[in-house]
């Protein structure tokens, strides 16, 4: 549909069962893509636990997935806050799978919530690393990539909601992922002379394993029971219901696309409604 056969993209934060990365990886290898998956794939201290990363046999079992696409399919680690992995990271796909034409930023973390007069320093740092320097890092390293190569790219920036609205105890999560769509305009107009496109995707919540912790998270804090404050979610959207993770692989898919070659440096909702602006 989308005329993306033989293209090589890496999506990062990708290698967790039913996340956005997961979705995202599998619709771009339904459209032809050539998938790096890639991950922590073991954890790192208790702010990256193995139940909020994805370890190395769900990485396996995601890029087994993809292959059944009929596409190659590699699965790279990466701690998207070191330097030198991320370059490794674009250095190892090229030279097994000859080039790079998408880079979808998508690790993040999304479970480091605490109330802002409480907000440890270090809870901040993981957050700001992951979600804003790790973009950086990839992007920078995927853009000397792309303008070697002469024939443009794609970089899309999976961001949030909170890109656009503040959440109360999410003051990194909620900077984070403002930066990130200044990060997304500024690269845009630098990299658009070498026909490199950036974008941001901003999904509102998505009951993935992380939106089951937030769901948690919130109900708790808001005094409600998960079942009432999931229905309050559904109630004030204008479609009536959740995000699914398909529903930001589509628009992934689309940015991605040449049908989207006139659109760069937007930071996209896709929210059913509920975020306008």
């Amino acid at each position: 549909m989308y005329q993306l056969t033989n293209k090589v993209a890496i999506i990062t934060g990708s290698g967790r069962h039913k996340g956005i990365g997961e979705a995202i990886a599998l619709k771009l290898a339904y459209e032809g893509c050539n998938i790096v998956i890639s991950d922590l794939g073991t954890p790192k201290g208790a702010d990256l636990a193995a139940e909020h990363i994805g370890v190395t046999s769900e990485m396996n079992a995601i890029a087994d997935a993809c292959r059944a696409f009929g596409v190659q399919v590699l699965t790279i680690p990466c701690d998207v806050r070191i330097e030198s992995e991320c370059k490794e990271l674009i250095h190892q796909t090229a030279a097994s799978l000859g080039r790079i034409d998408i880079l979808v930023n998508n690790a993040g973390v999304g479970y480091l919530m605490e109330p802002f007069t409480e907000f440890k320093e270090s809870s901040w740092d993981v957050v700001l690393d992951v979600n804003l320097k790790g973009p950086f890092l990839c992007s920078k390293h995927a853009a000397v990539q792309m303008i070697e190569q002469g024939t443009g790219g794609v970089i899309i920036n999976i961001a949030s909601q909170a890109a656009k609205s503040g959440f109360p105890f999410a003051a990194a999560y909620t900077a984070s992922k403002h930066g990130l769509v200044g990060l997304t305009r500024s690269n845009a107009v630098e990299l658009g002379k070498h026909k490199i496109r950036v974008n941001a995707v901003c999904p509102n919540h998505i009951t993935t394993g992380l939106g089951h912790w937030q769901n948690s998270f919130f109900s708790e804090k808001l005094g409600m029971d998960y079942e009432t404050y999931l229905q309050s979610i559904v109630q004030k959207n204008p479609l009536g219901r959740t995000g699914q993770t398909e529903d930001i692989a589509k628009a992934v898919a689309f940015l991605c696309s040449d049908e989207a070659a006139y659109i760069t440096g937007e930071a996209i909702n896709v929210s059913g409604g509920e975020e306008y602006h």
